[in-house]
């Protein structure tokens, strides 16, 4: 495939380089001809591990090539690359200038020829700058309609400096956000021969995808420098811990607890986030992130509120109790504070959760809800058709297994608030038309 990469930086260079030694015609184009000339000249701008040899024998076998000519680079190739850069401002805000130069070379190059091409941006930019920068840019440039006459198409990169080029060939994932299926297709074929999973998404979700990924990134590290500062104030080698913690390849290192949805709550995980901060200050040991983990809970229940006050409607049905399906465990159920909340407010609630029988919760379980609602007894219902018959909105508040059925079944006319999102349950035409049909975070 011939194939024209805008932006010899770190990405663009590193893809150009294995790119050619996949077999590909490269053609990299950048304003900088001291990239161009090193380049031609068989030599790395960059400095990156097996980089130097890689684009040496690249460029002698003929595969790879540099100039600063976009509109030769566009008419010779099927793919366009965009790879610049896209710094950040002091407010956070990004600099879309280098994106928008390039997608108006491109699309002036695109006005003169008539193949279909397609342009694929590699560089980080946030949710819905394919549709505002780089789609209109080119369609002006080129006086020519995206998706009829050239196809986009957004490839977001995973590459670790120091670690690139092995990143090339050992993805996590591929992802190819795109309008439509024409312009993904040689894409995916393009990266076809890799062992990682493709996933082919629409525009705003692959854009998103970078930033998702390098959140979690800070996060961790973050996260694993709070635990060593803990550590080192109670003389405990940290090393050793977080090596611990990272063998649990079930809870810890997996997806479990990353799925959207309602806020934690139970016995363990508010206790013990209370006790390590509180250990943390006594020890004058500042903890910003693990100290924001319980207001952040708590701003969730806050939204899950707003949704419920947002239908306008008094008599509230609640699908679940307990803090998560499976148990009766009341303490520190976030569905219990939503429930206060509510009755404080002055609606009307009832609630439905097969697991929760107030004559068999003994203990401080028990303890707990009857300090936090007294006359709970009153409210809970033995069966759904109850809480359907009394309730204009049915929060759906933990993942009970027969929870989707029952709402396709009986959720018509209802307002449906959906704080879990197992069920696949996305509109009208997955409840039987209910009245309306909200995610908590969908």
């Amino acid at each position: 495939m011939k194939i024209a990469i805008f932006g010899l930086g770190y990405v663009g260079v590193v893809s150009a380089a294995c790119l050619a030694r996949d077999g590909h015609q490269v053609f990299g184009v950048d304003p900088n001809s001291v990239k161009t000339d090193l380049l031609r000249q068989g030599q790395t701008p960059i400095i990156e591990p097996g980089l130097a040899d890689l684009v040496e024998s690249v460029v002698a076998s003929g595969h790879l090539q540099a100039g600063d000519d976009a509109q030769s680079a566009v008419s010779r190739s099927e793919l366009c690359l965009i790879c610049v850069g896209t710094p950040g401002h002091a407010n956070g805000s990004l600099d879309l200038h280098y994106v928008r130069r390039v997608c108006e070379q491109i699309g002036a190059a695109l006005s003169s020829v008539r193949e279909y091409k397609i342009v694929v941006v590699r560089s980080t930019m946030l949710p819905g700058s394919m549709e505002s920068v780089v789609i209109p840019t080119l369609e002006e440039a080129s006086g020519r309609k995206a998706g009829a006459d050239f196809g986009v198409c957004i490839n977001p990169e995973f590459l670790r400096e120091g670690s690139a080029i092995h990143d090339y060939d050992h993805p996590p994932k591929t992802v190819v956000g795109s309008t439509d299926e024409r312009a993904a297709a040689p894409l995916t074929g393009l990266y076809s021969h890799l062992k990682a999973p493709m996933l082919v998404t629409d525009l705003r979700t692959a854009e998103m995808v970078k930033y998702a990924d390098n959140s979690w990134h800070a996060l961790k590290v973050a996260f694993a420098n709070e635990m060593g500062r803990l550590c080192k104030a109670m003389n405990l080698d940290s090393r050793r811990l977080m090596q611990l913690f990272c063998e649990d390849r079930k809870l810890n290192i997996s997806d479990t607890y990353l799925r959207p949805g309602f806020a934690f709550g139970g016995s363990c995980l508010p206790k013990d986030v209370r006790a390590v901060t509180y250990h943390g200050r006594s020890l004058d040991v500042d903890t910003p992130i693990l100290s924001a983990i319980l207001p952040s809970n708590r701003v969730h229940i806050d939204h899950a509120l707003s949704l419920i006050l947002a239908a306008n409607k008094k008599r509230i049905g609640l699908m679940g109790l307990s803090f998560k399906e499976g148990t009766d465990d009341l303490r520190e159920s976030p569905i219990v504070t939503l429930a206060e909340r509510l009755i404080g407010k002055g609606y009307s609630l009832c609630i439905y959760d097969r697991n929760v029988k107030l004559a068999s919760l003994v203990g401080a379980n028990r303890d707990y809800i009857l300090n936090h609602i007294p006359h709970i007894e009153r409210l809970l219902v033995s069966d759904p058709d109850a809480l359907f018959e009394q309730s204009d909105v049915i929060v759906m508040a933990t993942a009970e297994r027969d929870f989707g059925d029952i709402v396709r079944q009986q959720g018509k006319d209802k307002t449906v608030i959906d704080l879990v999102g197992k069920w696949g349950l996305a509109g009208k035409s997955d409840t039987q038309d209910p009245g309306r049909y909200e995610g908590i975070a969908w």
